[in-house]
């Protein structure tokens, strides 16, 4: 079954270092991903921690097709377990119908990590796109975001 999960919590309280440390332990239990970010304060193409962690990424710009990237990279022969997304506020509402398809469609599990809201309480796009499509959203326990929101969207496998 894949899962599409999404994080949020206020700034600062390890977000992104959630994000890597998503992709440290599916990476060591022997699953292939991808990260992506967006707009990350160390710059394009990273997605980087305040406590000085930092990784390579894929960018996601407005125009990114998540859905022709990851069915490019497998009818490429490459393998895909999971996505680690992170800065997801910065995404568009057509990048979470994208992820929301590749977890239905594809069985390729998506952990989403973003903040819901601007200083000014309102919603990101992107954040607004996963709240407009969420079927059931509850709290999640995290030692890092406490009170973060946890959509988990589960499919049957084919």
């Amino acid at each position: 079954m894949a899962e599409l999960c999404y994080f949020t919590g206020p700034m600062d309280c390890g977000k992104s270092t959630l994000a890597l440390q998503l992709d440290y332990t599916q990476a060591t239990a022997g699953r292939k991903g991808r990260l992506f970010t967006s707009q990350d304060r160390a710059g394009e193409s990273t997605i980087s921690s305040r406590l000085g962690l930092a990784r390579p990424a894929i960018e996601v710009t407005w125009d990114f097709d998540f859905w022709s990237y990851v069915v490019g990279q497998l009818t490429s022969g490459h393998r895909i377990d999971y996505l680690v997304c992170d800065e997801t506020q910065f995404y568009s509402a057509q990048h979470v119908d994208q992820l929301a398809r590749i977890v239905d469609e594809l069985q390729i599990d998506v952990f989403a990590i973003g903040l819901l809201t601007d200083f000014a309480t309102r919603l990101f796009p992107g954040s607004q796109g996963w709240l407009s499509s969420a079927t059931g959203l509850r709290l999640c326990k995290s030692a890092r975001c406490a009170g973060a929101v946890s959509e988990r969207r589960t499919t049957p496998a084919p």
